[in-house]
């Protein structure tokens, strides 16, 4: 396999470049050109800074270029505008491979990026015991008292305030979770890692719809995290590591469907082809495992959702995931199961496209950038006088929960399949 800038003269890659005419149509679908109106900071100008890399015209660890790469959200946004088709997330992600060998980030970053996404992120008991500690912050007081002192510095601020409240609890995986009325099949479920250890309550109702709706589910405990976050920063050995793991663990379980219920770790999954390209004896095991991966609400669409009869009296907006709607282009299922619940009232946001400021770790890299992309949001979520925002990702739930406390809104932050489960208990 090609590293640094031999992955970028690649016939595949510049291919993939070429594909760009500069029309300009990406600019107004870009939150960071948005932000600043200069063309280094939108899709366009951030390919002619990679073609100038792969012909030699600029320096890989130029720092405009690492400013201008290291500034995208990668939310993808450019390719639904995109009427040539191009491929900007295998580009970015291409150029943040190459442009790894060459960082020399500071102290805080490399301490932030070893603990974050080697220590923590791919063991799932250690996660765990910081949810756990994180709880005990919460309820004694400690974090009303940190918050209020500002004297965190801006990074370590940055992940505090996106810490959501803790529920403890703890499912045993172990145990198969039976279909609930006529058995229609049988899914492997990825429970993740943030999302298990700081979101669990949105696992437990994702299997409890599961099975309702008829399957059988199975969490196979082999799987780990899925790689995104840290293929996100160039790391694309560990990323290629932790993707291997999770295709011998879940296409072990001899199931119908791999069921994700975090927009950016499906898409990663999906991807996990091209990643693994090249890996010896994983090309048709990966085939088999990408065409088997659905999002919850994607499966739950082509599967006849079995309609809930219990009302949720609440007016609700949905805040797309940019990883399940640009990447896996899953737009309306979650709004065909929000619709389908009696009682509740669906508003629009006024761009529901436009990304929240999370992308995976971004805003914890990138706080200030991120704050403004997460003001835009909540401003289009405050218009709407929505009681409860519905989210569809890991990070756009701890984000938006971490924004609307901030912002002082009036509104709770859930995940599709929570409002689905809470109308299939009103049922009782």
């Amino acid at each position: 396999m090609a590293h640094g800038i031999e992955l970028l003269q690649t016939g595949e890659y510049r291919a993939k470049l070429d594909q760009c005419l500069h029309c300009g149509l990406c600019l107004e679908a870009c939150p960071t050109y948005a932000l600043s109106g200069r063309e280094i900071a939108a899709p366009r100008g951030r390919i002619a800074l990679m073609r100038a890399v792969a012909d030699g015209r600029a320096a890989i660890d130029d720092p405009a270029l690492t400013t201008s790469l290291d500034g995208c959200l990668a939310c993808r946004a450019c390719e639904t505008a995109c009427p040539s088709g191009v491929q900007y997330g295998a580009l970015i992600e291409g150029m943040r491979v190459a442009m790894a060998p060459s960082r020399r980030p500071g102290p805080a970053a490399r301490a932030i990026s070893w603990l974050g996404l080697r220590q923590l992120m791919p063991h799932l008991g250690r996660l765990r015991w910081l949810a756990r500690a994180t709880w005990l912050y919460q309820r004694s007081g400690l974090q009303r008292l940190v918050r209020t002192s500002g004297l965190l510095p801006k990074h370590l601020r940055a992940i505090e305030a996106i810490a959501p409240p803790i529920t403890l609890r703890r499912r045993d995986y172990r145990q198969i979770a039976p279909a609930i009325g006529p058995r229609r099949g049988r899914v492997a479920f990825v429970y993740g890692c943030i999302q298990e250890a700081f979101l669990g309550q949105v696992n437990d109702a994702t299997v409890r719809v599961l099975q309702r709706n008829g399957f059988e589910v199975l969490a196979p405990l082999g799987q780990t995290c899925c790689g995104a976050a840290q293929l996100h920063v160039g790391d694309e050995q560990h990323a290629r590591q932790l993707a291997r793991q999770n295709v011998d663990a879940l296409l072990g379980a001899q199931v119908d469907a791999i069921i994700v219920n975090a927009g950016g770790c499906g898409l990663a999954m999906k991807e996990y082809g091209q990643l693994l390209r090249d890996e010896p004896g994983y090309q048709a095991r990966v085939r088999e495992f990408v065409a088997k991966v659905r999002d919850i609400s994607e499966f739950l669409a082509e599967q006849r959702l079995d309609p809930p009869r219990g009302a949720v009296p609440v007016v609700a907006t949905y805040a797309d995931s940019c990883h399940l709607r640009h990447g896996q282009k899953v737009v309306q299922p979650p709004r065909e199961i929000l619709r389908a619940i009696p009682g509740l009232r669906l508003v629009e946001l006024a761009a529901p496209d436009r990304c929240c400021g999370s992308a995976g770790v971004y805003n914890i890299t990138h706080p200030d950038a991120a704050g403004q992309v997460l003001d835009a949001k909540l401003a289009d979520i405050a218009a709407t006088g929505a009681d409860v925002v519905v989210v569809s990702n890991t990070g756009c739930h701890m984000q938006l929960v971490a924004g609307v406390r901030q912002a002082g809104l009036k509104a709770q932050v859930r995940h599709v399949v929570e409002l689905l489960d809470m109308a299939y208990a009103a049922e009782r």
